[in-house]
């Protein structure tokens, strides 16, 4: 494996900002930008294995495109000439998606999703999917139907999950940011153990259209960047009202970018006791407190007395009902309709019981099972209708802290990135999300920003959780601690430079 010269490291080291302001100035091209971060992928995903499909053709199409209109003058967008790449349960028209699943290893989709389409009206340029677990389900990517992926900080532990592949992307420098999907964590618990930012948008601020359901109460899709300034450029361009998504909220995209200088002083923050409870690791703990150290030592006030007694419940209300929304969206896939279908069984039932047994893995069969289960007659009542009482009361406490309060900061994880195949209970595996699952649960912005450091070396997120819509203070307040601590979000001695 080669070395990378000085002039490859600058550009794959390039912000959206930056890049945008050196296409814009002619420093550089969008076809250099691209193929540089193409070679990239070709020297590194072997390793990593962080992308299931690359579009290296349409991409250098793409950039060449880009330059045309710098060139001319007439590159509006906001994005144009920027290479990211594409959580792979995304559509895309005539790009192959998997969702990570045996079931739709074959579709190819006729349309993109509303992000697809915005990214390209942007003008962005795709570079790929990306890897992740199946449907959505997992902490750690193990459960993709195609292979693991690994984390860039250290290639025998995960990068986290779902959105594996997005994260691992950005920290091996393989793209300048892709976007994810969150659904309980799956953008902030990967941001975390790579040591990138990731940011979940309030429920309804990013139209899910064309996004393959898991949980549609819970769903959104998300950036995951270098910096925080980076977030909120993407988000830009992401964001806003979509007829064809009705969950979308009807209101203008405010400027996201606003508030990036706001500060800190006098800046309320809230540390609820329930989000540093038992089960995190020593190091973690630590390394938050120190983050919070900085935060007070620069005007901010830190506020641990707010009591959110619900919370503690936000697993528990999740896991009743996202497994019974995954249950009814992934009923579709019967193998008669689209994705794999099985033939030749003695009846119809028969070839789609044969077909879900092979398409679907067994987290996905666990969650199925799971969901059906809870919204079974019997149970219905008991479990799935509880579990939404307590999910309005989850509602309630944040909003009755946020009366007071800018800001709740936690901990994304509970622990930093642990080892390939070092977790198999899937009880301890759920536990990754306990932090970040009560925003989902309340439609909430949050977002992980890299906070420091384990013993070992690992990267441990700090997360932020936002009010309602209230991305501009949010990406505000994450942007002000990411410009003190200046943690760096790239592996020194990085994967492929050998």
């Amino acid at each position: 494996m080669t070395t990378s010269t000085d002039s490859e490291l600058d550009l794959l080291s390039i912000t959206l900002a930056e890049g945008r302001r050196k296409l814009l100035d002619g420093e550089i091209t969008s076809q250099q930008l691209t193929q540089t971060f193409l070679d990239r992928i070709a020297a590194t995903d072997d390793q990593v294995k962080a992308f299931v499909t690359v579009t290296a053709e349409a991409a250098l199409e793409q950039a060449a495109e880009a330059d045309n209109l710098l060139s001319q003058g007439d590159a509006t967008a906001q994005l144009t000439g920027l290479p990211i790449g594409l959580k792979d349960v995304l559509m895309t028209s005539g790009v192959r998606t998997t969702a990570g699943s045996r079931m739709l290893d074959s579709l190819i989709p006729p349309y993109d999703a509303t992000v697809v389409g915005r990214l390209r009206d942007a003008g962005a340029i795709s570079l790929g999917k990306l890897n992740m677990d199946e449907f959505a389900m997992g902490s750690s990517t193990e459960h993709s139907a195609w292979f693991p992926t690994a984390n860039p900080w250290d290639l025998e532990r995960v990068p986290g999950g779902s959105s594996g592949g997005s994260a691992a992307a950005v920290a091996a420098q393989q793209c300048i940011a892709t976007l994810g999907s969150d659904t309980g964590g799956s953008i902030r618990q990967p941001a975390s153990f790579c040591g990138v930012v990731g940011l979940k948008p309030t429920y309804g601020r990013v139209s899910r259209y064309g996004l393959i359901a898991f949980a549609s109460s819970l769903d959104q899709i998300g950036p995951f960047t270098h910096t925080v300034e980076d977030a909120a450029l993407l988000l830009q361009a992401i964001a806003g009202p979509d007829p064809l998504d009705s969950t979308c909220y009807d209101e203008p995209v405010p400027d996201f970018s606003a508030q990036l200088d706001r500060g800190l002083d006098g800046l309320k923050v809230a540390a609820p006791q329930e989000f540093f409870g038992d089960g995190m690791d020593d190091d973690v703990a630590s390394t938050i407190e120190t983050a919070l150290d900085l935060l007070a030592a620069n005007g901010a006030i830190i506020d641990r007395t707010p009591s959110m007694p619900s919370v503690p419940m936000a697993l528990p209300v999740y896991y009743i009902l996202a497994p019974s929304e995954c249950s009814a969206n992934l009923a579709r896939f019967d193998g008669v309709k689209y994705g794999y279908g099985a033939r030749g069984g003695e009846s119809m039932w028969a070839d789609m019981e044969a077909s879900r047994k092979h398409g679907f893995g067994r987290e996905v069969k666990r969650r199925i099972l799971l969901g059906a289960y809870a919204l079974s007659a019997g149970y219905y009542d008991a479990y799935y209708l509880q579990a939404q009482k307590v999910r309005t009361l989850i509602r309630r406490e944040f909003d009755r802290v946020f009366a007071q309060h800018d800001v709740i900061v936690a901990p994304t994880a509970p622990t930093v990135a642990f080892k390939q195949g070092e977790i198999t209970d899937p009880y301890q595996m759920y536990l990754n999300d306990i932090y970040t699952i009560p925003a989902n649960i309340a439609g909430l912005p949050a977002i992980s920003v890299p906070g420091g450091f384990g013993a070992d070396g690992m990267p441990v997120g700090l997360q932020f959780v936002g009010q309602r819509l209230g991305e501009t203070t949010l990406l505000g307040i994450a942007n002000a601690y990411e410009q003190l601590a200046q943690w760096p979000t790239v592996p020194p001695g990085n994967v492929g430079s050998t």
